[in-house]
């Protein structure tokens, strides 16, 4: 099993063709059903002859009542000639053009009784309740042309490429998005992404993957890494600390923890940092429930993260952080003397 390296080489390397699998996507998505009714999905990292994102909606356009839905990809997909998850037959020159598919209607266009896929074939082939162009551009999500679908959207829900995600957040926010989106847990502490988790603009999706989730990648990525291989010679690989990145609410952010540990009975479970004004709790599991002054958690505890609950007030080992250090310097907290890895600094909040 590859860990988290296996990330940070292909951002390095820009190798972002990671496919998300339906089970992964369908045990996150069925939890926002609310949000998308009469709702403009857009996923724009997504060649609509593979994305399991764009399959996800197609078959369920009419049971989610959506307004519409829009698919566009980057030019050159490596595996969408082979690996189709939508149409099998489709030739490699077609797979590898950057394309837009929308669907505006999903109609029984097979009378077999029920809108499937063959229906959802029918609209892209024919043009009709939707279809598909060519792009004039390139399909990158940045160009002026995919801009416009980011415009006429209303929620975007993708995987987007992990050397980008500053960007692709940034894009979101500056023109007021909602989204579902895959990202890496350590992506919370970046110094473009920290001020939105901090000031709850965004937040963790529903779905924690403690095991890590297993992403489809092209026959040329590394083959060094740890591959596993299905039976139709499919390559997966394993990542971990994958997850949703969202500002669509949902009810477990609401659920208060379960604090059972004291400050009181067991200060010494607790060090203060040498260099700042916050106590050190090691593990979620082991934060006090009779403090209410500022401590460092790690940054798993935004699994548990409930904003009722809880404050965020700052970060460590970031650059320019608004709440811990010197703008500008990299900082760690240290307990005598040694560095503490990434830490997030908590405050409870008092019952009304």
């Amino acid at each position: 099993m590859a860990n988290n390296k296996a990330l940070h080489r292909a951002a390095k390397a820009q190798q972002d063709e990671f496919y998300t699998q339906m089970f992964d996507i369908e045990n996150e998505l069925r939890n926002y059903r609310e949000h998308f009714e009469g709702k403009k999905i857009l996923c724009n990292c997504d060649d609509p002859y593979e994305s399991n994102f764009f399959k996800y909606f197609a078959i369920r356009f009419n049971a989610y009542r959506l307004a519409k839905l829009t698919a566009t990809c980057y030019a050159g997909s490596p595996i969408a000639h082979r690996q189709l998850s939508l149409f099998e037959e489709e030739k490699e020159t077609q797979a590898r053009t950057p394309y837009c598919a929308e669907i505006t209607e999903l109609k029984d266009y097979n009378e077999d009784t029920a809108e499937d896929l063959q229906d959802i074939r029918y609209i892209l082939e024919h043009n009709v309740g939707g279809g598909v162009r060519k792009l004039q551009g390139n399909g990158d999500f940045r160009s002026p042309e995919c801009i416009k679908f980011l415009e006429d959207s209303d929620i975007v829900v993708t995987n987007p490429p992990f050397s980008l995600l500053r960007e692709f957040i940034a894009l979101l926010i500056q023109y007021d998005k909602k989204f579902i989106i895959l990202a890496n847990k350590n992506a919370i502490t970046y110094k473009e992404v920290f001020p939105l988790f901090m000031h709850n603009r965004i937040w963790l999706g529903y779905t924690v993957h403690s095991g890590g989730l297993d992403f489809m990648v092209p026959d040329s990525y590394d083959r060094s890494e740890h591959f596993k291989i299905d039976e139709a010679g499919r390559k997966y690989v394993n990542t971990s600390g994958p997850r949703w990145f969202t500002n669509l609410d949902h009810g477990w952010r609401h659920r208060d923890m379960i604090l059972s540990r004291s400050y009181e009975r067991n200060p010494e479970l607790y060090p203060h940092y040498d260099n700042y004004d916050a106590i050190e709790v090691s593990k979620t599991s082991d934060i006090p429930a009779d403090y209410f002054g500022v401590m460092g958690v790690p940054i798993t505890f935004m699994d548990k993260y409930n904003p009722d609950q809880f404050e965020i007030v700052g970060c460590s080992y970031i650059y320019g952080d608004p709440g811990c250090h010197v703008s500008g310097t990299s900082w760690n907290a240290q307990i005598n003397g040694k560095d503490i890895y990434k830490r997030l600094f908590i405050r409870r909040k008092k019952a009304e």
